[in-house]
C-alpha cells in the first residue's frame, strides 16, 4: 500500500499494518469530533509515525499512484475538522 504524507512524500507500507491506521483514524474521528486537541496531536503523531517508521521510503523520482493520503504533521485541529468525518481517513 502507497501512503503519501503531505508535504513529506511517499512510503510503500505492508497491508498488515492496515488495521493499526484504521484504529488511529477511528480515534483520530473521536478527537476531533470531541475538540480534543491534546489527543488529537499525540494521534496524528501516532499515525505519521507508524507509517514512517513501517514503511520503506518511494523514492521521489519513482512515479507511484497513491493508496491513502495523509496530512502533515502540522495540521491543526480545526483543518482536521473538514477531514476527519464520518469515516476518516480510512473507510471502514
Amino acid at each position: 500500500m502507497i501512503v503519501r504524507i503531505l508535504g513529506e512524500g511517499q512510503f510503500n507500507v505492508p497491508g498488515a499494518v492496515l488495521d493499526d491506521l484504521n484504529d488511529i483514524d477511528n480515534r483520530l474521528v473521536e478527537a476531533v469530533e470531541s475538540e480534543d486537541e491534546e489527543n488529537f496531536n499525540l494521534l496524528l503523531k501516532e499515525m505519521l509515525d507508524l507509517v514512517r517508521g513501517k514503511g520503506a521510503e518511494v523514492p521521489v523520482e519513482e512515479l507511484v499512484e497513491s493508496d491513502l493520503i495523509l496530512p502533515e504533521s502540522d495540521l491543526t485541529l480545526e483543518e482536521a475538522e473538514h477531514i476527519f468525518i464520518g469515516d476518516g481517513l480510512l473507510p471502514g
